[in-house]
Formats: structure tokens, C-alpha cells, sequence
């Protein structure tokens, strides 16, 4: 069964990872621009993420007893959508739509265009609340499906996703996995200077959650995280967050002062992909 997670195994993880860098930057060309830096700094994450531990069905997108991937930041959702083409979830083919009239793929994620798309996402800070009723729910089902939630640093700003985490630990919601994407990076600029969510770790353990930090483009560091996650026993949420850096792969990309949304010129896109492709992991 296609999905099912593979514990202690990251075989072909690099190549994931580098095959999503690749299908957003494709798509980002499609478009001209977009938020392409964080789909290529979150591309190891979503590799572990899709390819080790989400239990799911490619061709049965909402199956009953799929683990929930909700994408809290909705303007990754050139990111995400590249996971589910790697995922066999949507067809390569439709890259070529991104961003266009009628595609499903428009530029911020919804649920009621994309397969895969758990929820429509939008302002920042209801991901967590959708989770944890998500979490509720499977729980009164009796379900072994877990809730993971990607959202970003500059999202901790918002003060309903402190309630959330609050709600999570009261409900000791052992079925959720929260997935912080630190950046550093917003549209106002640093989000450790605009409003600084430091010491991140002290702040989500002294909310009641089991929490991990790890270097969120190392691959081995991701899987262990997870594992750890899936395996803990005490009852309650768990989040990890992961250290990213924004259009990690592309080196005159990464090197730009605001990547939070970029416009890439016509000839820089063949570049991208060159860099990219000289990079292609064995």
C-alpha cells in the first residue's frame, strides 16, 4: 500500500527531495514569480514528510484511515503541490497550469480545488485550530490516523495559534504533529525581528508539547525527528521545528537579501534548474 510509512529508512530521500525543488521551480517558471524560496527550503521536509512517515493512497486521495497533512501556510502551496506530484497524487503534466484561470493549482492552496488539499489556507494562524478539531475527531473515531500541521515561524505571531496548542496539550492530543518552517523570513522582513517567537523550544515545551529542533535540510536529522515523534508514549501533541533556509539549492537565489516572494527573471529560471540539475543526487 502506497503511503505506508517506511521507520528507519531514508533510501531515496535525496532524490525526493531534489525531484520537488525541480517541479516547483517549474512551476514557479510557469508564473514568473511566486513564493518559490520556501518551496525549496521546505522541499527536505516535505520529502520526509510524504516519503517516510505520511500513510496515504495516491490514487485515493480521501481515503478514511490516511494520516492529515494540513498546509496552515496556504502560499506554499506551489511547495505542496510539488510533494504531491512526486507523491503520484497529481500528474506531472499539470505544472504546466500553475497559477492559470480554472487550473487546480491555484497560486494560494484550497481544498476544494486540489486533491491532497486538506484545507484551504489563507491568513495565517487557523491551521492549528483546524488540527486539533481534526485531531478531536479522530479520536472519538478511534482512528490510528495522525494530524500533521505545517505552518511557519512568522505564523507564531498569531495569537490563535497559542490557543490552539494550549487546546492541544488540555486535549492531550497525541495525534497531532505540528511542523514549524523557520525561516526566518516574512513579508515585513526577519521574523525574529519583526516579532521574535525566541526561545521557540521553551515556548511550545512550557505549552505541554514534546518538542524537537532540528535542522530542517538535513534528511537524517528530519527522520529521526519523526520517528521520535510517532514514537512518543506520553499523551500529548508534538511539534518540530525545522531550521530551513529559503531557496536552499539554488545558490544566487539563496544569496538574496528578501526571498519571502521573488520575482525571478526569464533567463535566471534555466540557471535555477542548471544549478539544480548539476546538484541531482546519485
Amino acid at each position: 500500500m502506497s503511503g505506508t510509512p517506511h521507520a528507519g529508512s531514508n533510501v531515496g530521500l535525496p532524490l525526493r527531495a531534489w525531484r520537488i525543488r525541480r517541479h516547483a521551480l517549474r512551476m514557479g517558471q510557469v508564473q514568473g514569480q511566486g513564493y518559490i524560496g520556501q518551496a525549496l527550503g521546505v522541499a527536505d521536509l516535505l520529502a520526509v514528510t510524504w516519503f517516510h512517515a505520511l500513510r496515504y493512497r495516491p490514487t485515493e486521495p480521501d481515503w478514511e484511515e490516511r494520516d492529515r497533512f494540513l498546509l496552515s501556510i496556504g502560499h506554499y502551496a506551489i511547495a505542496l503541490y510539488a510533494a504531491l506530484i512526486e507523491a503520484g497524487v497529481l500528474a506531472e503534466e499539470e505544472i504546466a497550469t500553475y497559477g492559470v484561470d480554472d487550473s487546480r493549482l491555484p497560486m494560494s492552496g484550497m481544498a476544494s480545488c486540489t486533491p491532497g488539499m486538506e484545507i484551504s489556507g489563507g491568513s495565517l494562524g487557523h491551521g492549528l485550530g483546524i488540527a486539533v478539531g481534526m485531531g478531536l475527531g479522530l479520536k472519538r473515531k478511534n482512528s490510528p490516523s495522525l494530524v500533521y500541521n505545517l505552518m511557519s515561524d512568522g505564523e507564531l505571531g498569531e495569537g490563535s495559534t497559542w490557543e490552539a496548542a494550549m487546546a492541544a496539550a488540555h486535549h492531550r492530543l497525541d495525534n497531532l504533529i505540528a511542523l514549524v518552517d523557520f525561516n526566518d523570513q516574512q513579508a515585513d522582513g526577519p521574523s525574529t525581528a519583526t516579532l521574535s517567537a525566541e526561545p521557540v523550544d521553551a515556548k511550545w515545551a512550557a505549552f505541554g508539547w514534546h518538542v524537537q529542533r532540528v535542522d530542517g535540510n538535513d534528511l537524517d536529522a528530519l527522520v529521526d525527528a519523526f520517528d521520535e515523534a510517532r514514537a512518543v508514549t506520553e499523551p500529548r501533541p508534538r511539534v518540530i521545528v525545522c531550521d530551513t533556509r529559503m531557496c536552499k539549492g539554488v545558490p544566487f537565489l539563496e544569496a538574496r537579501e528578501r526571498t519571502h516572494f521573488i520575482r525571478v527573471e526569464p533567463d535566471e529560471w534555466g540557471q535555477a534548474l542548471d544549478l539544480l540539475d548539476a546538484a541531482m543526487p546519485s
